[in-house]
């Protein structure tokens, strides 16, 4: 597996994205194939298994014979079921391995938990932030930068 990932052009340029070694890189590139299946980073997600999943039943009531929005915002529910389970865990493990190491990652994953954020969510968080990031350095052709790393402000 190792050897054909090796012929593969994308293959130096997801190496150099941290904590995706040779193993890593060639389970990626042997389940995804081509960046280009998904439009955005959220696709990515889903596919993935780093999507958060939403449902409600009652958005919507009817009111004195008017229909009426609820103001209760809506639950997140977890994880979609629905998705690779080797890049569920190739991305988790990566994540996990970056949030004890010492690296860029470490301080993105130790600034969430400064602002409050429960551990296993900043784990999640992160490794969302590592796909997002293979899935631009794929689809671009380049190599890793810590500008990429960067939080947003939203």
């Amino acid at each position: 597996m190792v050897a054909e990932c090796r012929k593969h052009p994308a293959t130096k340029w997801l190496q150099s994205v941290p904590f995706l070694g040779k193993i890593r890189t060639a389970v990626l590139i042997g389940w995804v194939q081509t960046p280009h299946r998904f439009r955005t980073k959220r696709q990515f997600w889903a596919y993935c298994g780093l999507a958060l999943e939403t449902r409600d039943s009652a958005e919507y009531r009817v009111v004195h014979g008017q229909v009426q929005r609820r103001s209760k915002p809506v639950l997140i529910r977890g994880l979609n079921w629905n998705h690779n389970h080797d890049l569920k865990n190739l991305f988790k493990s990566t994540a996990t391995m970056a949030s004890v190491r010492a690296g860029i990652f470490r301080e993105f994953y130790l600034g969430l938990l400064s602002k409050g954020m429960k551990p296993e969510m900043a784990r999640l968080t992160l490794a969302r932030k590592i796909a997002a990031i293979t899935l631009k350095i794929w689809k671009e052709g380049e190599t890793f930068n810590a500008e990429h790393v960067k939080p947003q402000a939203a």
